[in-house]
């Protein structure tokens, strides 16, 4: 009788990860990205040539990267990971157009990325990026509110993230509603977990994020749009004028009329109202 050879449980190991001696790292969320064709789809969702430069967020073993810098003419590459920085460093040493900087990059402006790449702090540049789950929207906000905002991003996130980033009104989110003021949000394609090692226990979506040339909102109205909007869905099952009157401490009556005078069905819960009902519900919150 001929025994099936049983099938190994544990997960694909790149020759990436054998080569550089790493062991991920749990607190920083690493799931290092080893199939090649999803690198391929990321690389053509970017649309960087020759006269464009790329800031990488967290390029771990460089797979990804190493595309990027066929593509892109500047690539800067932001490493939290001393190893991996160091790794990447001597990987791209004989790349003149790549930059690898050790830096949180939650901690530094996109300005000073820039000038450490000798670059002009205002020059144009676009972002990309497999994102660690556990700071991913931080990231995109970190950008989406820089003075000195990219062109777009391509960024892989959690799947359930991706869709809430995208939503429409009826599945609207803070995160939504942060996202889509300064940008047109899609979301390009799914990514299984075997796609990386350690694989994660989620699916992964990548989304483009093309940046307004305006955005909905300025920067000075957006501590006042935030607070209402926070305050919104701080109880995303009650009804709006329940959770706004008692996330701000207004009187119900002013937040009826506020919610009536734009145009909004009171007895909606936040996930129901689009975006532009928001933006003119805090218009009549704050006027």
């Amino acid at each position: 009788m001929i025994r099936a050879r049983s099938r190994s449980t544990r997960p694909y190991r790149p020759r990436e990860v054998s080569a550089a001696g790493v062991r991920p790292t749990k607190s920083l969320g690493q799931h290092f990205l080893s199939d090649y064709t999803v690198v391929n789809r990321i690389i053509a969702a970017t649309d960087a040539g020759p006269s464009d430069t790329v800031i990488e967020v967290g390029p771990g073993l460089g797979v990804l990267t190493e595309q990027l810098a066929k593509t892109a003419g500047r690539l800067i590459a932001v490493e939290i990971d001393a190893k991996l920085a160091l790794r990447l460093r001597e990987q791209f040493a004989a790349n003149a157009n790549v930059t690898v900087v050790e830096r949180d990059v939650l901690g530094v402006t996109p300005e000073t990325l820039l000038a450490e790449a000798g670059l002009p702090p205002d020059a144009a540049y676009a972002v990309v990026g497999n994102l660690p789950y556990n700071a991913g929207a931080a990231i995109l906000r970190h950008f989406l509110e820089a003075s000195h905002q990219p062109r777009s991003i391509v960024a892989m996130l959690q799947r359930e993230v991706a869709d809430s980033i995208v939503a429409g009104a009826g599945h609207m989110s803070l995160l939504g509603v942060s996202v889509q003021v300064y940008t047109r949000a899609r979301k390009l394609f799914n990514v299984p977990p075997r796609a990386f090692y350690p694989p994660p226990r989620v699916t992964s979506s990548v989304i483009r994020l093309d940046i307004l040339a305006e955005p909905l909102i300025s920067a000075e109205e957006r501590e006042a749009f935030f607070r209402v909007v926070r305050a919104g869905f701080s109880a995303p099952r009650k009804q709006l004028r329940n959770t706004l009157a008692q996330g701000l401490d207004v009187a119900p009556a002013e937040v009826a009329a506020a919610i009536e005078a734009a145009g909004i069905e009171p007895t909606l819960r936040p996930q129901e109202i689009p975006l532009q009902g928001w933006l003119r519900l805090v218009q009549e919150m704050e006027g």
